[in-house]
């Protein structure tokens, strides 16, 4: 089974995802330049946090005219398991993968702490190993982060902040999937929260079974 972690100019992500896929969870995991990237031979897609193209327009916009998305489209409508994380969520709303837009934090500041979320759709490939409602763990470090959408009724919410709202979301939302659930965006990340050495006292390994979940559902044929 593998996995295709895109860089882009500007990613910082990439290797932190390709470690955790590669030496804990036990995936094959490669880092693939967006300019190279074919989807033939990959099983899922993972768009990594940092700041494509410096941010340059609004975060994710420049990146997700590559060439790539094109591949990633073929992928995702082929129901192949798509994940964008942080900058790679800005990514995929930007191309159109996913519903609404990311705005600046509000209050309008960068931000780059631990926050915890609760899972709300437990039907997708990422998220298959959690329980319904069950409270993770994970970090932010994002100054676009705050989503929103017009019509919150039609969003497929996957994880919302839970006990507070650090960027002003609406609904609280942190993360969302497409209708068919194969393609999921969220703005923690759970590559720095998947081994005990990074996880600080008072918090636990939240983004570990997002790994496995993905682990699990491509043994499955996802």
């Amino acid at each position: 089974m593998r996995v295709a972690v895109i860089r882009f100019p500007g990613t910082n992500g990439d290797l932190d995802v390709a470690h955790v896929l590669n030496r804990v969870v036990g995936l094959r995991a490669d880092v693939v330049w967006h300019g190279k990237f074919e989807g033939e031979g990959y099983d899922a897609v993972v768009i990594p946090g940092g700041f494509s193209y410096g941010d340059w327009l609004r975060a994710g916009a420049i990146a997700s005219r590559s060439p790539a998305l094109k591949e990633i489209r073929e992928m995702a409508s082929d129901g192949k398991p798509i994940l964008g994380i942080c900058n790679g969520f800005q990514i995929l709303v930007e191309s159109g993968l996913l519903p609404g837009a990311l705005l600046p934090n509000d209050p309008p500041r960068f931000m780059a702490r631990w926050v915890r979320v609760k899972v709300l759709n437990t039907k997708t490939p990422f998220t298959a190993m959690y329980n319904d409602g069950e409270v993770a763990s994970m970090p932010i470090a994002h100054g676009e982060g705050r989503y929103y959408i017009d019509n919150t009724i039609s969003v497929n919410a996957v994880f919302t902040y839970h006990g507070e709202n650090p960027n002003g979301s609406i609904n609280s939302i942190a993360g969302v999937a497409s209708g068919d659930g194969n393609v999921v965006g969220l703005m923690p990340h759970p590559e720095r929260a998947s081994e005990d050495a990074l996880v600080p006292r008072g918090h636990g390994k939240g983004g570990l079974k997002l790994w496995l979940s993905l682990k699990e559902s491509l043994s499955r044929g996802w």
